[in-house]
């Protein structure tokens, strides 16, 4: 029998280990349990570097409420002073996001206390399988588990018309993002990806061998045809139509014969 390797992901302990445990009592599933998005990370970590991935995370969606970082197996073992600690917060929409990065083959269902159609539209772009209340039965709950595995999408039905409307907006966002970063020069999207990467004016101006006045010529023509006011809101608005930050790694430049 194939088993199914499930990771629950909530920082309120009782409640992760408890259906960590419901879980642990079907036959074909095998289950651990971590208190925070950064300890979930390192689980999926050292699971794919012991050939013994996971299939599933089954992650909260108000997660980073409470403290917490340990990876407990079940049944849980004694915490001995090696275990996980605490470490920075990640919520469970980004934690979904980044497991579809660097764990494609990974499934994750988000658990909610409440249906909250424009959060469950977030985590289904995120990358998420399902949206699943944490109230409902474990046969259900095992039903979305075994459903993601076979590239089912699962959404409670009362949620599936809010959703729908919040995805077709978000399209509507990014096309209309789209259009706007389609009018602007060559240079001004040069300019506009190295505020997404952060550069201030006088690093673009050494980036791209121009005067700090020509770029903030540039960067105020970025924000007209924008239409925006704030280089946090094109970046923003860049962010939508898909435009990623410059490459800044490895940015060696060869000046007058001397290494930069």
């Amino acid at each position: 029998m194939a088993r199914i390797r499930v990771l629950v992901v909530d920082d309120h302990r009782i409640f992760a280990e408890s259906l960590a445990a419901a879980l642990a009592a079907e036959q074909d599933v095998d289950v651990a349990a971590a208190g925070s998005g950064p300890a979930a990370l390192r689980a999926l970590e050292r699971a794919a570097g012991e050939g013994r991935r996971f299939d599933v995370l089954l992650i909260d969606a108000d997660l980073g409420a409470a403290a917490g970082g340990e990876v407990v197996h079940v049944p849980a073992q004694p915490r001995g002073p090696g275990g996980e600690g605490a470490d920075s917060t990640v919520d469970g929409i980004s934690l979904v996001g980044r497991v579809r990065t660097g764990h494609p083959g990974v499934r994750t269902v988000v658990l909610a206390e409440r249906d909250d159609p424009r959060r469950a539209a977030a985590a289904l772009q995120a990358g998420a399988g399902g949206w699943v209340a944490k109230d409902c039965s474990l046969s259900r709950l095992l039903a979305v588990i075994r459903g993601v595995l076979r590239d089912e999408t699962h959404l409670p039905p009362a949620l599936l018309t809010g959703v729908l409307r919040e995805l077709t907006a978000a399209r509507k966002h990014r096309t209309e993002s789209e259009r706007l970063v389609e009018s602007l020069t060559p240079r001004e999207r040069e300019v506009l990806r190295c505020m997404v990467a952060g550069l201030g004016r006088k690093a673009v101006a050494e980036r791209l061998y121009l005067s700090p006045h020509t770029v903030r010529t540039h960067m105020q023509n970025v924000l007209g045809k924008l239409g925006v006011h704030s280089t946090l809101a094109a970046v923003a608005l860049a962010r939508r139509a898909g435009v990623g930050p410059v490459d800044l790694t490895g940015d060696v430049v060869e000046r007058g014969g001397q290494l930069a």
